[in-house]
């Protein structure tokens, strides 16, 4: 299968990889719709396609992603339809992670913010570099936990590391991370090319059905609450997009950036 006509993401196949970079540099890698969309894409085509085993999401340059790109909510001439149209692909984003039948592997190389920091819960495997760090700010924006991590963050962190993490929009280190079981390996940058992608690619060449079916069975022991949760999460944030909460904190954003 050839992983071509993609804009919003760089995916490329390397033997059993598919690495998927988030391609947004000069916004910190923030993802709109179609960013949305192409994720969906890519991890639905990879499982019909035998010759993958694993799909590696990372970012260009220093950064992991900085989550959503809100910028693009002003173009719209009926916000209302903006959200609950985001808001459908966001669920279906959320849900072909949850489907991928391939390993998903989380490569921090920076900063994850929002949807950066809730697809790592998604992977199957994170590693992250010791610069990066891990940040939900969703109170800040008068929203809810999204992406699952209403369920995944207390499952890995403990509900009270993961309250502090959601709610009250405590980073975690890169050593947080590891500590709590977010990652379960920090790197050098300079390991990459040396140490992380021949790991990865080594890992490429396990046998194909006994990842799959491993996978699946890991799974089974909380698949149904993370759906549970995805849906509750999905219907909540449709309503506060229209909370004033939410829009006081749009135009406190506007605000700043246009001070800057």
């Amino acid at each position: 299968m050839s992983y071509q006509g993609y804009k919003e993401l760089l995916v490329e196949q390397q033997g059993k990889l598919v690495v998927v970079k988030f391609n947004n540099p000069r916004k910190k890698n923030c993802v709109n719709q179609f960013g949305y969309k192409e994720i969906t894409r890519v991890l639905t085509e990879v499982n019909d396609d035998e010759t993958v085993t694993i799909v590696v999401f990372t970012g260009v340059g220093d950064t992991f992603t900085a989550g959503n790109d809100l910028t693009q909510s002003s173009k719209s001439d009926d916000i209302n339809e903006f959200f609950k149209q985001s808001n459908a692909n966001f669920k279906k984003m959320v849900l072909s992670f949850v489907h991928c039948k391939k390993i998903v592997f989380a490569l921090v190389n920076g900063p994850a913010i929002g949807i950066g920091a809730t697809i790592v819960g998604l992977c199957d495997v994170a590693w992250c570099s010791e610069k990066a760090y891990f940040s939900t700010p969703f109170s800040k924006l008068g929203l809810v936990p999204e992406g699952g991590s209403s369920y995944m963050f207390p499952y890995i962190l403990g509900r009270s590391k993961a309250s502090e993490t959601l709610l009250l929009g405590e980073p975690l280190t890169a050593a947080e991370a590891y500590q709590f079981n977010f990652v379960s390996r920090t790197f050098k940058i300079e390991e990459l090319d040396s140490v992380i992608w021949p790991k990865l690619q080594k890992y490429s060449e396990l046998p194909p059905n006994a990842l799959t079916q491993g996978k699946r069975l890991i799974k089974e022991g909380f698949v149904d609450n993370l759906l549970k949760a995805n849906n509750s999460e999905c219907q909540q944030l449709l309503q506060s997009f229209q909370h004033p909460e939410f829009f006081q904190a749009i135009m406190d954003f506007a605000q700043r950036k246009s001070k800057l």
